[in-house]
């Protein structure tokens, strides 16, 4: 097994095979998203292009040029008063796990929010009872804002979610989902 460090960079149309691939593990396997099916490649690569028109980041850690993992932002929602405000999504591959990956990812993620005027980046958590994700946020600043009691319902299992709120507090106006000016 390599010990070689995570290298985070700017995700392009090709390597939504690999983004495929690790998410198809954890929509086949787990219960840490509510997606049933899988979503296919065409599927991946309009989702890409629809967050690459926005503005806002969509990553992918490499190790020894191997996708190990991926992460993009997504607004939180469509109506005009939400356009500061984004949802994170943070998976690694399974033989990447406990490395580092998420870690340097959401990093980076925050960054290039940061520089793009996000002002609040929500995270929405599935309870499947595995801590990981829950404490890869908290220890990147994240606070838990809230608890959804048994929204998704997969594998035979009613299921939480649980909403995790960080403030970028950026002061300056403006932001990549929109050209109007953000309040102080």
């Amino acid at each position: 097994m390599s010990t070689a460090v995570a290298t985070v960079r700017q995700a392009w149309p090709e390597d939504m095979n690999a983004v495929c691939e690790i998410y198809r593990h954890y929509v086949d396997t787990t219960t840490a998203t509510f997606e049933i099916d899988a979503p296919d490649v065409r599927e991946w690569s309009t989702r890409f292009w629809r967050i690459a028109e926005t503005g806002l980041p969509f990553l992918v850690a490499e190790i020894d040029g191997r996708v190990a993992g991926y992460a993009f932002c997504k607004p939180w929602n469509a109506r005009a008063a939400y356009r500061w405000t984004v949802e994170d999504s943070v998976y690694v591959a399974p033989w990447a796990t406990g490395r580092g990956v998420g870690g340097a990812l959401l990093d980076s993620l925050l960054a290039m929010c940061a520089a793009a005027g996000v002002r609040e980046v929500i995270a929405v958590v599935v309870d499947t009872g595995d801590p990981r994700s829950l404490a890869l946020h908290q220890r990147h600043g994240f606070t838990e804002t809230g608890r959804l009691a048994d929204v998704g319902f997969k594998k035979d299992t009613w299921l939480d979610t649980v909403l995790l709120q960080r403030s970028l507090r950026v002061a300056s106006a403006g932001c990549a989902t929109s050209s109007s000016s953000a309040p102080s």
